[in-house]
């Protein structure tokens, strides 16, 4: 894998080699935390829609932001090439789809969920850039349906 500029957002991990469908490519790795704490942090930092927080099963979060690796640089699809699959220990690894080609962009639906009312400010911060034929138009989970 390679994090590389992406024509999704901002940075991306890309397949150096063919990878086929089903391969555990890496975990999501970063500090586990609860979700008061990390959202703070982002707060503090004031990009919005920018985070590299995953959240987990349990209510905590992983925030890749912290000892995080190249998994925090997976953009968002529509129709992504790749899922996320907890293991109920607090651990997210990245598993493949469909069979990937050298180059090729890996992809999770992010499917955000947000507390709070879905507003046109707050689509507008999470608007999808994906590209694919399906695209949504928001990386909101609730924006989409």
């Amino acid at each position: 894998m390679a994090v590389r500029k992406s024509s999704v957002h901002g940075r991306g991990v890309f397949a150096l080699q063919a990878i086929p469908a089903g391969q555990r490519i890496f975990e999501y790795r970063g500090e586990v935390t609860s979700w008061r704490r990390a959202s703070a942090r982002y707060r503090q930092s004031g990009v919005p829609g920018h985070t590299f927080i995953f959240g987990l099963a349990d209510g905590r979060v992983i925030d890749g932001s912290v000892g995080g690796n190249s998994a925090r640089w997976l953009n968002h699809s529509c129709q992504p090439n790749c899922e996320a699959i907890e293991d109920g220990r607090g651990r997210v690894f990245i598993e493949t789809l469909k069979d990937l080609m050298p180059g090729e962009e890996l992809c999770i639906a992010y499917g955000l969920t947000i507390d709070d009312a879905i507003t046109p400010e707050l689509i507008a911060d999470y608007a999808c850039r994906c590209g694919a034929k399906r695209c949504t138009g928001s990386m909101l989970a609730s924006a989409n349906g």
